[in-house]
């Protein structure tokens, strides 16, 4: 799926939790969760009390926040198969959050990764 830039500023310009209902909607009709990766892995937000891995919708969304100290890092896609087998699991054990789409103030919902799943799921 491709967007226009004015699709994706409309959408960017969307409050957290209507973003995150965008991304949830998204995610679940394409099966894929959008993430950023370098070689050491995937990129995580810290704030003073998470450190969570952000997710977005698409990956012109995911690719946008490729600048500055991330501008190395590609977009990938994870199936939403092997998120629910493997990543779930995988950021509980390493006790991080996920980020639901945030926007350029790094603001997005923060989720458990069972909840996450949860929201996937029950679409």
């Amino acid at each position: 799926m491709s967007l226009t830039k004015e699709q994706r500023d409309n959408i960017n310009n969307l409050s957290s939790e209507e973003r995150f209902k965008y991304c949830i909607k998204e995610i679940a009709q394409h099966k894929k969760v959008w993430i950023l990766t370098d070689e050491h892995g995937c990129v995580m937000l810290n704030t003073e009390e998470e450190e969570g891995v952000p997710v977005w919708p698409h990956e012109e969304f995911a690719q946008e926040w490729a600048t500055g100290e991330w501008s190395h890092c590609k977009a990938e896609s994870i199936s939403t198969n092997k998120w629910f087998s493997r990543w779930t699991i995988g950021l509980e054990q390493d006790e991080l959050s996920v980020v639901v789409f945030p926007d350029a103030r790094e603001e997005g919902v923060l989720l458990f990764p069972e909840e996450f799943e949860y929201e996937l799921k029950k679409r």
